[in-house]
């Protein structure tokens, strides 16, 4: 079945111009953009000829007319979150998450919706809910993936148990043929067309083999699902094109099935010996009929654990293999009688009922991040491949165990999750693809694996399609008879294979377009420099860039999280973490963006990062973009002109610690406008910026003064450079509050900055010998026992992640680990006494590094002492260190201000509190809403 692609006579330009005297809005042929475009969430690299994001109908139409003419294959595109190389192409990749992502109409009566197809998965749930409606099908990237990409690839989802694949969730689609031909086909629509009566025919004359070879079993999604077009099924087109992975029409539109969404939910927990004995118990649990029953293999949990702390993880039952049965109906007491039966039946070890609505959400968000947790599991990253196979659920334990042996025999590991009920297989394997031998051992493995899935009446694909990854291996599965089919049908709609070619009929080799993954370093260019070991990846920087596996939580819509926050004020591909690493990735690839670490392409795309770090904490595989951008910075920078903004943003702490001595004069010189204007400019700051004031007298000299000995339990309070020079009054507030809990205050002998801005702004160099002296000066303390606290979250995280990566000193892990919020150390001490705050709202901006490096969980329990309403939310403030003063940022700084932290202070109103412990978050607070907001130590001291 595998032949080379056809001949292609089109050029760029040829395509370029059809599109341009078509007047398209949004066309892209940069290198940028097919940079950003290149991959999926799989691993494979095609690099298009120029990306098209249509903003109507009229627009498809054009793209469509303008790829028939010219010979130009056409791919369409969701999230970009197919893991199996479905959304990749060689000529118009057609991106309809941008403007085509509509809610036409929500129908309560007939419980449908119609939608366009770029809608986010998400976006329509909440739109259904207020009528009590969901949409049934729930992937794991429901935050970000598209209702019209999981109908291209039938997705699925921890639901589909309860509510039905794509497949059985379509009530009609709006589709155009690459022929132009635009037609709608669904349950109550009839159209007249020879195409469709030529389908029906050929299905008609192979009936005996649609009948006995498609449709055996739920999960069976490999290929095209010709079992919908049997006239026993009413020939369901809608139905049929689901999972036809963009390779017969482009959908226009969707009108999608809504289900009743249960009030009550009720999760069972039953762990088991190993993921497959979980497996073999699968079969008893079904009768129950649970809407959900997932399989958590205990690894992913592990890493999940280690990565958000002991207390991130519930209460679980011991096992090495879990089950999640969840139950829904109107009847809470009927339902917890029915989880004691699926408890009595399922023959586990041991097992927890979940009833809590929060825990059952942290439950499922580690289910839901299992792919990128899964590929941090074991010492080579896990990557997909062999991704969704299925297999009939009563088969299931037994075909786990066959596969797991098959990777013991290719000296393999892989960590297992899924959808068991279903029994659909997820697994992310540490496949060697950049050994020499490692792209054939992938072969090797693949083909062992689709064998082992068919003897066992299994597909290839339970849900994601089959792409790049297995269309080769289809001939494994279906006879030559069925097979054929495939190309009939194809034939019958895309006779000339510009629909996503080289998926499903005439498949390209599933080793074909593998892209690189980063081992090892391009000649001719620069290496990262040795100690930026914040990478994680042993200062590999390509590992690191590869540590994207594409899944895209950067592009979920705001929540408690705080990446991707430049993404969520521009919606560009270009301004998420995911679109960063593709850069990136292609920096090192080096056939695209060919500039090295200068490339225009790389700096564009790491212009708006905010350094956040909220990568590092938020996303499931570790990217830690902060630490990227920082590298490239420097070896950018090195031994040349910086921008100017890095000579004096990127040095503040040097400036304010040269300004003390005369800072009356130079805050008077400062509120003089002209002076002010040249100081904006010649400091790289937008002229809307507001210049912050430095303390008239440090902090380290207003505490000398005012310190005594009070004979409690020594802690060093260490004044990090925004406290020491400009917010003097959190640190006397935090001071008083330790002397009021029992603590007997320390300070350095002299302040020592700790490198922050130059890391912002890949001063590396300067930054780690900054690192270095912090340690040095800290060192001793922490040895003897002393606790540090910090009151800056940025400075503080510095000292608990970079410093560790930037110095190579031992000393700098211990320090690491002795070093401590305000909230870490007072949260269980008894002797401290909060104010009571009863009837009032507190809006609490938790700085992003401390969000992302330190976790928030002692702050709110602290907070929750007060008796306040404490509302905390999520995001970015936007400013961000130097970010958003810097010319050119000022309107995306806004715009992520206006997220959710604006928002949020003005539905709290005048009389709530806002509390920040971010210098950042306050300076943006006081800019945009002329609102003082309190450092956390003046809140429990009372001083606000």
């Amino acid at each position: 079945m595998t032949t080379p692609p056809l001949e292609r006579t089109h050029t760029a330009g040829d395509v370029l111009s059809a599109l341009g005297r078509a007047g398209l809005r949004d066309v892209d042929s940069s290198s940028l953009a097919r940079a950003l475009y290149s991959s999926d969430a799989s691993l494979y690299r095609v690099e298009p000829t120029v990306v098209v994001r249509p903003h109507d109908i009229d627009e498809v139409h054009a793209v469509v007319e303008a790829c028939r003419t010219t010979g130009t294959p056409l791919t369409s595109r969701g999230a970009g979150t197919s893991i199996a190389g479905n959304a990749i192409g060689t000529g118009v990749v057609l991106d309809f998450s941008r403007h085509m992502s509509g809610i036409h109409a929500i129908d309560e009566a007939t419980r449908t919706a119609q939608v366009q197809p770029g809608v986010v998965h998400a976006t329509l749930q909440r739109a259904a809910a207020p009528a009590g409606l969901r949409y049934g099908p729930d992937p794991s990237t429901h935050t970000r993936c598209t209702v019209g990409g999981m109908i291209g690839n039938n997705a699925c989802g921890n639901r589909a148990l309860g509510y039905g694949r794509s497949a059985d969730n379509v009530a009609a689609l709006d589709l155009l043929t690459m022929s132009g031909e635009r037609f709608q086909v669904g349950r109550d629509v009839t159209v007249a067309s020879d195409r469709l009566e030529r389908l029906r025919s050929l299905v008609g004359a192979n009936l005996s083999t649609v009948r006995t070879e498609f449709g055996r079993f739920g999960r069976q999604v490999s290929g095209y699902s010709l079992e919908h077009l049997l006239p026993e099924r009413g020939f369901d087109v809608a139905s049929f094109m689901a999972g036809t992975e963009g390779t017969l029409a482009v959908m226009l539109g969707a009108t999608v099935d809504l289900v009743a969404d249960a009030p009550v939910r009720h999760l069972v927990v039953l762990s088991f010996p190993s993921m497959a004995e979980a497996a073999d118990h699968v079969p008893a649990i079904l009768p129950f009929e649970p809407i959900a029953c997932e399989g958590l293999g205990g690894r992913i949990v592990e890493v999940y654990r280690a990565a958000n702390g002991v207390s991130s993880v519930p209460e679980l039952p011991e096992g090495e293999g879990f089950l999640y049965v969840e139950l829904a109906g109107d009847d809470a007491a009927e339902l917890r009688a029915r989880a004691e039966r699926v408890v009595r039946a399922s023959g586990a070890l041991g097992h927890r009922h979940v009833t809590s609505p929060i825990e059952q959400s942290v439950l499922w968000r580690i289910r839901e991040e299992g792919a990128g947790l899964a590929s941090r599991a074991w010492d080579r990253p896990a990557l997909a491949g062999w991704e969704d196979a299925a297999v009939p659920p009563e088969r299931l334990g037994e075909y786990l165990r066959g596969f797991e042996a098959l990777l013991d025999q290719h000296g393999l590991h892989g960590t297992l999750f899924g959808h068991f009920g279903d029994g659909c297989v997820h697994v992310r394997i540490d496949f060697p693809l950049d050994a020499p031998d490692g792209r054939r051992g992938f072969r090797s493995f693949l083909t062992d694996a689709a064998t082992l899935t068919a003897s066992y009446g299994g597909s290839f694909s339970g849900e994601h399609g089959d792409g790049r990854a297995r269309s080769e291996l289809l001939p494994l599965m279906y006879s030559p008879e069925a097979v054929s089919l495939f190309e009939q049908v194809k034939a019958v709609f895309d006779p000339d294979d510009l629909m996503n070619p080289g998926v499903l009929v005439r498949p390209r080799p599933l080793d074909a377009d593998l892209r690189g993954m980063g081992a090892g370093w391009p000649a001719g260019l620069p290496e990262p420099r040795r100690g930026l070991k914040l990478l994680h990846d042993d200062g590999d920087f390509g590992a690191a860039v590869h540590r994207c596996t594409g899944v895209g939580k950067c592009l979920a819509a705001p929540g408690a999280g705080v990446m991707c926050p430049s993404f969520q004020a521009t919606r560009q591909e270009k301004d998420s973490t995911r679109g960063r690493a593709r850069v990136l990735q292609e920096m090192i690839d080096g056939r695209l963006v060919d500039g090295g670490w200068s490339s225009p392409e790389v700096h564009e795309a790491l212009d708006l990062c905010l350094s956040c770090k909220g990568c590092l904490g938020d996303c499931p595989t570790g990217v830690d973009m902060a630490s990227y951008k920082s590298e490239v910075l420097h070896q950018t920078y090195r031994g040349k002109v910086r921008p100017r903004s890095h000579y004096v943003l990127g040095r503040l702490p040097l400036w304010a610690r040269l300004t003390a001595p005369v800072a009356r004069l130079a805050n008077l010189a400062l509120r003089t406008p002209g002076v002010a204007h040249l100081a904006r400019w010649v400091a790289g700051v937008d002229q809307r910026r507001s210049l912050p004031a430095f303390a008239t007298r440090t902090f380290s000299k207003v505490i000398a003064r005012e310190q005594r000995a009070t004979g409690g339990d020594p802690v060093l309070l260490w004044a990090d450079s925004f406290t020491e020079y400009f917010s003097t009054d959190a640190g006397r507030a935090a001071v008083r509050l330790l002397e009021s809990a029992g603590y007997e205050i320390r300070l350095l002998e002299r302040q020592q900055c700790c490198g922050l801005t130059w890391i912002s702004t890949g001063q590396l160099d300067q930054a780690a010998e900054l690192a270095g002296a912090a340690v040095e000066q800290l060192h001793p303390y922490v040895e003897a026992g002393i606790p540090v606290v910090g009151l800056e979250p940025s400075c503080l995280a510095v000292l608990r992640t970079d410093a560790v990566e930037l110095v190579d000193d031992p000393r700098a892990a211990e320090v690491a680990k002795g070093v401590f919020t305000l909230a870490e150390l007072l949260a269980d001490r008894e002797e401290l006494e909060v104010p009571d705050l009863s009837g009032r709202t507190l809006v609490v901006q938790p700085h992003c590094h401390q969000s992302s490096v330190m976790g928030f969980e002692a702050d709110l329990r602290l907070l929750s002492r007060t008796g306040a309403s404490v509302v905390r939310v999520g995001g970015c403030c936007g400013l961000a260190g130097n970010f958003g003063v810097e010319q050119g940022h000022y309107e995306v700084s806004v715009a992520v201000a206006e997220q959710q932290l604006l928002p949020a202070v003005r539905e709290a109103g005048p009389d709530a509190i806002v509390v920040a412990d971010g210098f950042s978050c306050r300076t943006q607070l006081d800019d945009l809403a002329d609102v003082q907001a309190v450092h956390l130590a003046q809140l429990l001291l009372g001083d606000r």
